[in-house]
């Protein structure tokens, strides 16, 4: 079934997280031709983690990337070779399946080498020089029987090493010709059948069907020789012998493989140069095949992005991949789309409100792991519902889904952040990262906006560490401004820690601001409050 991974932004926090979940339930109820999964494109932060423990929901799966992987473009295998099969065998299952290259894999099914129509063309070729040998490629004498459709009469299974002869003379002419050891193929001759036999050959295959002479039979015991009755003419039995040699004899034993998430394009070159790749798993077993025309207009992967609209906050491989849906409460950001999609862009306090309401629309309730994160996620972006993005529609949801799940809303949100707002012992690097958000300008400067919401001043005493480590991280990532909101949930208000240049803060706030800190009272939304009046000066 296709997948349509739904995704909220980079560093996700509890809206995020509960969105993704929220509408990969929704939508795999109203869509059975698709199979929706939540995932996350960061770690979960110490809110999310507190709020999927206390509702048993489960944690979403990692996405690196949507860059197209080989297991996105790969074909099952439709024929896979044995070593020690006969190569008729393998040559007729690739001219049925009309494939022209096929894994050869040893006992335990590993990839041990590759089979194809080139290969199969030099065996060709290699018998048409002269006899033909087993020197080094032996055959065994059940294979002989097997590929020429016939049977052993007597003798032993082993393997034969000598070189294959079709006798069509006068027996005087035979002793110049063949050696101990050889395989001989004969009609219904007896002379040139027990001259065979006295000189020594290995297998004698008597072509035509022909009956088994009971002289012949006891003077091949005699010499420990085998037996086999083809129901083919000389010419076609002698021309299939040489094709009952094993797989691992004529193979080639490059083995152009890959692994199912490596990226496609890492893989191009070697396609291109092999026709071909096998997909091998941690076992080395060949799960699938990737061949030249798969290069050709793959299919992208689909994503359903909740919660952003901006390409530098989504998953890595965004520009490439397939974008299906929109749902967000934020502005439009920088996605582009080759074609028309549903985008809802909706300035409620949170994504899950959104959520919510289409489970409401639609007259399905959600799980009660969902119920609670949904309820979560618009008391924690809400504040709750303390917050200047805070709408009716986020109220009227707060309370339908405290009388679902049968709790106090307000009880429950102050519980949540008393919880989880207690950073004063967390690494500065991880205070500025657990809720950052990037942002691109008209003018193309580059910013990050990082939120943590605290219970009191806990943080007061660690300004200058924080900035410290909002300019180390400035650096590296070539920011042109990054700056961190120290809400304080309590007396609602924010201290705005500055990285870069405090001159287009200080316009955009009308604010002085004092060793790169902004005081700014009365202001709790960054979706709101802040980074629109950053954007408008840079």
């Amino acid at each position: 079934m296709p997948v349509v991974y739904v995704t909220g932004h980079r560093n996700p926090d509890l809206d995020s997280i509960a969105a993704a979940l929220g509408y990969a339930e929704l939508k795999s109820q109203i869509d059975s031709a698709n199979r929706f999964v939540p995932v996350r494109l960061g770690d979960i932060n110490a809110q999310t983690a507190w709020a999927l423990e206390r509702s048993g929901a489960p944690v979403p799966d990692f996405l690196p990337h949507v860059h197209l992987r080989v297991c996105d473009v790969m074909h099952p295998l439709m024929v896979t070779a044995r070593t020690d099969e006969p190569v008729r065998h393998v040559g007729l299952r690739m001219a049925e399946h009309e494939v022209d290259l096929a894994p050869v894999v040893d006992e335990q099914g590993k990839l041990t080498g590759v089979l194809t129509e080139r290969d199969l063309a030099r065996q060709y070729i290699y018998e048409s020089r002269g006899a033909s040998s087993f020197e080094n490629r032996p055959v065994r004498v059940s294979a002989i029987a097997d590929v020429v459709g016939g049977e052993m009469v007597m003798g032993d299974d082993r393997e034969v090493t000598g070189r294959l002869w079709i006798l069509a003379m006068e027996v005087p002419g035979i002793s110049g010709l063949i050696s101990p050891g050889d395989i001989a193929v004969i009609g219904d001759r007896l002379e040139g059948q027990r001259r065979a036999l006295e000189i020594g050959v290995s297998v004698l295959v008597i072509a035509h069907g022909s009956p088994v002479d009971a002289s012949i039979a006891e003077l091949a015991r005699e010499r420990n020789a085998s037996i086999i009755s083809s129901p083919l003419d000389s010419y076609v039995t002698g021309r299939l012998i040489g094709l009952a040699v094993p797989t691992r004899a004529i193979m080639s034993t490059e083995r152009p493989c890959a692994n199912p998430e490596d990226l496609l394009t890492d893989m191009t070159q070697s396609i291109m140069e092999f026709r071909a790749v096998f997909v091998v798993d941690e076992a080395d077993v060949p799960v699938g095949i990737v061949t030249r025309s798969n290069l050709v207009s793959p299919e992208r992967r689909r994503v359903l992005l909740v919660d952003h609209a901006e390409q530098a906050q989504s998953v890595p491989g965004i520009e490439n991949a397939a974008i299906v849906e929109i749902l967000d409460h934020h502005h439009i950001g920088s996605i582009e789309t080759n074609v028309p999609i549903q985008a809802t862009f909706d300035p409620v306090g949170s994504t899950a409100t959104l959520v919510t309401e289409r489970f409401r629309r639609l007259g399905i309730e959600p799980q009660r792991p969902t119920a609670m994160m949904l309820l979560a996620a618009v008391l924690s972006d809400t504040v709750v519902l303390s917050s200047p993005t805070t709408t009716s529609r986020d109220e009227e949801i707060v309370k339908d889904l405290e009388g679902f799940l049968g709790l106090d809303a307000r009880e429950f949100g102050m519980e949540m952040f008393r919880a989880t707002s207690d950073v004063s012992r967390l690494p500065a690097w991880q205070i500025i990262n657990r809720d950052a958000k990037e942002y691109f300008t008209s003018s193309g400067s580059r910013i990050c906006i990082a939120q943590v919401e605290t219970v009191g001043s806990s943080l007061a005493d660690r300004k200058d560490e924080l900035l410290e480590a909002l300019e180390e991280r400035a650096r590296e990532r070539s920011y042109d401004l990054f700056a961190l909101m120290v809400t304080d949930i309590v007396s609602r208000g924010t201290d705005l820690v500055v990285a870069g240049s405090m001159s287009p803060v200080e316009r955009a706030f009308g604010i002085r601001g004092d060793h790169h800190v902004v005081e700014l009272p009365g202001v709790m939304s960054r979706k709101k409050q802040v980074a629109p009046k950053l954007l408008a000066v840079l």
